[in-house]
């Protein structure tokens, strides 16, 4: 990596500002290798020299990508105007100038959703073009039926008169209220308006994977984790929807009938 100032690179992974990282610097709270920087706009090259701020080294990542498993009230939103924000979860070691919400789950959602400060990789998985699937649990307030599963596949038409993609649709075995539902795309409130076309009404969601990357069940509910680089490839890679439900429904539905 090519030398960078020492303000800027510390910025642009925390939360303090330029000026705030001079004034740290006077007081000696910024190290490098150990040793306290002189300057604010020293060059450094954080691949090779250690950075800390107030004790806690700074790592180098070009992006960073971090899967949060979304409790209920919290917006997809880092405008806190808009009220509690899934950025409130995140870590401040994890927290980075840019990061955002890569999609939306509705507030009162669960699951897993991915924040990033990757841009590319956001428009990538986010564009109608790549058809990215997204498979969620949901509780229903009336009993699955049988004719769902070809409802879904042909394509739902919603009470607006959108036409939704063909999506696949299973029920939970034992469950007769739980079902499992992939999604190629992610229109407003789509899987509660999937299921009020057919005379249905969805009490509970939660998202549980994302392209390829299931949300692990170690993670609990309002916890985050960064992932690595080989969590990140799976984002682009489809599961077989019919091994999932066989080998998480067990895992899944206990968290939804312990809600």
């Amino acid at each position: 990596m090519n030398q960078i100032r020492l303000d800027k690179f510390v910025a642009e992974r925390t939360e303090f500002s330029r000026s705030q990282i001079k004034a740290l610097v006077k007081k000696g709270e910024i190290r490098v290798d150990g040793s306290p920087a002189r300057t604010s706009d020293v060059k450094i090259d954080p691949e090779v020299q250690r950075i800390t701020v107030q004790g806690k080294d700074i790592i180098f990542r070009e992006h960073t990508y971090v899967l949060l498993n979304k409790p209920d009230g919290y917006v997809c939103s880092t405008d806190p105007k808009d009220g509690q924000t899934v950025m409130e979860l995140v870590p401040p070691e994890l927290r980075t100038k840019g990061m955002f919400p890569a999609g939306r789950l509705d507030k009162d959602s669960l699951g897993a959703l991915l924040l990033t400060d990757d841009g590319e990789l956001a428009h990538r998985i986010l564009s109608p073009k790549s058809h990215i699937p997204k498979i969620y649990i949901v509780k229903l307030d009336r009993p699955f039926e049988i004719k769902y599963i070809n409802l879904f596949g042909e394509g739902i038409t919603l009470s607006s008169g959108e036409q939704c993609l063909p999506a696949r649709v299973k029920p939970v075995e034992n469950c007769d209220k739980l079902a499992f539902i992939e999604l190629f795309e992610g229109k407003y409130h789509q899987v509660k308006r999937m299921f009020a076309a057919v005379g249905n009404h969805v009490e509970f969601l939660m998202r549980v994977s994302l392209g390829g990357l299931v949300l692990p069940e170690k993670l609990g509910i309002g916890q985050c984790m960064e992932l690595l680089h080989k969590d990140v490839e799976n984002l682009t890679k489809p599961l077989d929807f019919d091994s999932f439900c066989r080998d998480f429904s067990v895992i899944f539905s206990a968290i939804v009938i312990n809600k």
